[in-house]
């Protein structure tokens, strides 16, 4: 006996090919919700309705065990004279119970019949081509994976929601987030439905309207990045939110996260009216933390991409600073252009740690700094041998390293749990005066 998959929509059963209602109508055991049920008022066969198929999976591989087998004729099993058809909806085997059936009931016994997913639903009514699109079900580790998308800051993520994970709880999570990375926000309801509605949403309209239950968010990442303007008086002093930040559309995670921001402050030991570099700025989190702090220094913002020397200018007239020279080049060549500074941080070397390190080294003042913010075991290795190299030959210099590993709070729906930053070693090389 074969158990047929039907997937159908919330436009019931006049949404389904000919073949797959026939399927339907001719089914000895009709299994599905009380909803799915309700589109076939006129089926004479048993029906079960089922909450959680989990539950009746045992019952179908019981009915399977007893149920004499069919001898098949022309188009008896295609057609389903006789089976077993569970409705179920959507397309089962994306994000549905298609795996769960797989691995309960022998595959030889199943026929699936998809409908269209939900996510192509929402997709084709935004006229947005999908292939790319990142996928986040709503089983599983929902939160955990789609932080890590937002982290990455991939261009388009549909999220399915459901009665716990809401609209209102991704929305949280964003915002729990502070990324600099920005998102528009669609969220489509009841696809296919009388009662559809898609719309864009603002984050606060998220957290503050209700939702249906069956929904899919989709997230577009702004690209350009959005450039509203800022109230530079509610800003700290000190740890300016991540989110402040404009980022790099095509490089995402190039900010300084806050913690990890003041931290490296506090080791570069600046004082006021001094040349500092940002060697590998990134979006420039770091050089405009330093020029907010100290306005009558020189911060020279060192990047080599396009996208990253684009933010740097951006930022720097998002908090409105004269002190910031973005300087588009690689290191170590473009370091010799430079005024010696008294403080240098490196957050990006390109892979040419080595030859910026020496390059720095020779025209660091003396009684200056450099410090790095390092996330991989070979560029720490790099850094040690560099000083225990340069320490044996001139005995003016010495280290210290701080290991970082810190984590924020993020709320998970009813829960609040810790997001784990990725682990930095600060390293500090001070060159004393002789």
């Amino acid at each position: 006996m074969t158990v047929h998959v039907v997937g159908i929509g919330l436009d019931g059963a006049a949404g389904l090919r000919s073949s797959a209602r026939q399927v339907v109508e001719m089914a000895a055991l009709l299994i599905g919700s009380d909803r799915h049920l309700s589109y076939f008022p006129q089926h004479s066969g048993e029906r079960w309705a089922v909450a959680n198929l989990t539950e009746a999976i045992l019952e179908i591989r019981r009915w399977l065990a007893t149920q004499p087998e069919l001898e098949p004729d022309a188009g008896t099993v295609e057609r389903g004279r006789g089976s077993i058809v569970i409705l179920v909806a959507g397309d089962p085997l994306f994000h549905g119970w298609g795996k769960l059936l797989i691995a309960q009931i022998p595959p030889d016994k199943l026929t699936f019949h998809p409908h269209v997913s939900s996510v192509q639903l929402a997709f084709s009514r935004l006229h947005i081509p999908w292939q790319d699109a990142h996928i986040v079900g709503s089983e599983g580790r929902f939160f955990e994976e789609l932080t890590a998308k937002l982290k990455l800051g991939v261009e388009k993520i549909a999220v399915l929601a459901d009665e716990t994970r809401t609209p209102a709880t991704i929305a949280s999570l964003v915002k729990a987030l502070d990324l600099p990375t920005r998102y528009e926000f669609w969220v489509c309801e009841n696809l296919g439905s009388a009662e559809e509605r898609v719309g864009c949403r603002s984050l606060s309209a998220l957290l503050g309207e209700s939702f249906s239950p069956l929904s899919v968010v989709v997230m577009l990442r702004l690209s350009p990045p959005g450039t509203e303007a800022l109230d530079l008086g509610k800003l700290p002093l000190l740890g300016i939110p991540d989110a402040a930040f404009i980022g790099c559309g095509d490089r995402p995670g190039l900010t300084v996260e806050r913690e990890v921001r003041v931290l490296v402050l506090a080791q570069l030991a600046l004082q006021p009216e001094q040349v500092v570099w940002d060697v590998g700025a990134g979006n420039g989190s770091v050089s405009i933390e330093i020029a907010r702090l100290f306005p009558q220094s020189e911060v020279y913002a060192i990047e080599q991409t396009v996208s990253g020397t684009s933010a740097i200018e951006l930022n720097c007239r998002r908090f409105e600073l004269q002190n910031v020279f973005s300087i588009h080049g690689t290191a170590p060549e473009i370091l010799h252009r430079l005024r010696p500074p008294h403080r240098i941080f490196i957050g990006g070397s390109g892979g040419g740690l080595t030859k910026i390190l020496g390059v720095c080294a020779l025209r660091l003042l003396a009684g200056g700094s450099i410090v790095l913010a390092l996330d991989v075991f070979e560029d720490i290795a790099t850094v040690l041998s560099w000083i225990g190299d340069r320490v044996r030959r001139e005995p003016h210099w010495s280290y210290r390293i701080v290991q970082v590993q810190l984590s924020r709070s993020l709320s998970g729906g009813s829960l609040t749990r810790f997001d784990a930053l990725n682990p930095v070693s600060i390293v500090t090389i001070d060159r004393h005066l002789n």
